[in-house]
């Protein structure tokens, strides 16, 4: 009982997601006796559900966050767990089998309303006994709450996006993961180099800003202008990758953190999201279009410089015709702008 309250204390007291997902994991494995403890992520990509662990446990070692050689790939495809993929059509509480080696595994899927993003994934030695189960369901039952009230706290009410405030948290941890890469790129002499595709693949960050939106809400309507912006969240987040991060700032505007990609891969998934948005059809209002700017994240530079320079690169979109993407380096390199440590705040139309 003590070492229960004391997992409770633990996972009630974090503000964060990735530590309560450890304060889990580190309960449900202790409490079962489990050889491997898992939260896995259930991300839909084309109407396609892939599974994928963000953080682990294994018996007699700490639990972390995992590691992915290709942060680009969504996860295992949800047909390789087919006893889960099962409870989740089913929309059912939970799911069990066991392996060639006598191995249980349980997955405990977290359903918030009709939606499931997160599974815990239990592997035991044994049969789980109902004090297990009953124990574990009550673990489950907390986690779930709290992770609501994470959500509820960190997501634009209008959108569901995730809000400024967490967007401030989530460019930090950015530029401290950059900060860690760059450090385990600076090999001494003599030393092989390592992870040769990290000098091309970087982390980016994008502003997007919808062109016109004032003469949208003038002419239709503020319930239109607000169900304009519902359908361009649901455009950013059907448009970018699994592991993107998209944003409301607030009114019109957005920003997306694309994560581990290329230049060229960037400028393909960022314009892929503008003509989606070009060729959808607006209920009553028609054709709306958005304008982009984006910047390279470098951990060598301040959040407010870098934001003031993705904006400065949407300045330009918005001045020279909207409905386009401007990457800020090449404004700069085709003297097309000049390069500024700092950028106040600019009212977009």
């Amino acid at each position: 009982m003590d070492s229960l309250l004391k997992h409770m204390v633990d996972m009630t007291g974090h503000r964060d997601h990735t530590m309560l997902d450890i304060s889990v994991i580190s309960a449900v494995q202790e409490l079962a006796g489990a050889s491997q403890a898992r939260v896995l992520t259930l991300a839909t990509v084309r109407d396609q559900i892939f599974v994928r662990a963000r953080a682990v446990v294994v018996a007699g070692q700490p639990a972390r966050m995992e590691d992915h050689p290709d942060p680009a790939s969504p996860g295992d495809p949800i047909a390789s767990y087919p006893a889960l993929a099962n409870c989740i059509a089913r929309h059912e509480s939970s799911a069990d089998q066991m392996d060639a080696d006598g191995r249980h595994t349980l997955w405990l899927p977290i359903w918030l309303g009709d939606k499931a993003d997160t599974c815990l994934e239990i592997v035991n030695p044994t049969p789980y006994t109902s004090d297990t189960i009953h124990v574990i369901g009550g673990i489950v039952s907390v986690y779930r709450n709290f992770q609501n009230l994470l959500d509820y706290s960190e997501r634009d009410s209008l959108t569901g996006l995730l809000n400024r405030k967490t967007f401030d948290d989530q460019l930090a941890k950015m530029l401290q993961a950059s900060s860690a890469e760059q450090d385990s790129l600076s090999l001494p002499p003599g030393e092989p180099e390592r992870r040769q595709h990290c000098e091309e693949e970087q982390q980016w960050l994008a502003v997007v800003d919808v062109d016109h939106f004032k003469h949208v809400n003038d002419k239709f309507g503020h319930l239109y202008g607000d169900e304009v912006l519902i359908l361009i969240a649901n455009l950013l987040q059907s448009s970018f990758r699994a592991q993107d991060r998209v944003f409301r700032f607030g009114g019109e505007e957005f920003v997306v953190l694309l994560r581990s990609t290329t230049l060229d891969n960037a400028k393909k998934i960022i314009d892929r999201f503008r003509m989606n948005v070009e060729q959808h059809d607006f209920p009553q209002v028609g054709k709306v279009t958005v304008s982009v700017g984006f910047v390279k994240i470098s951990a060598f530079e301040a959040p407010v410089i870098i934001l003031g320079r993705a904006d400065q690169a949407l300045y330009y979109a918005k001045s020279h015709g909207r409905n386009m993407a401007c990457h800020y380096d090449e404004l700069v390199s085709g003297g097309l702008l000049q390069r500024v440590e700092s950028n106040d705040t600019a009212e977009f139309f």
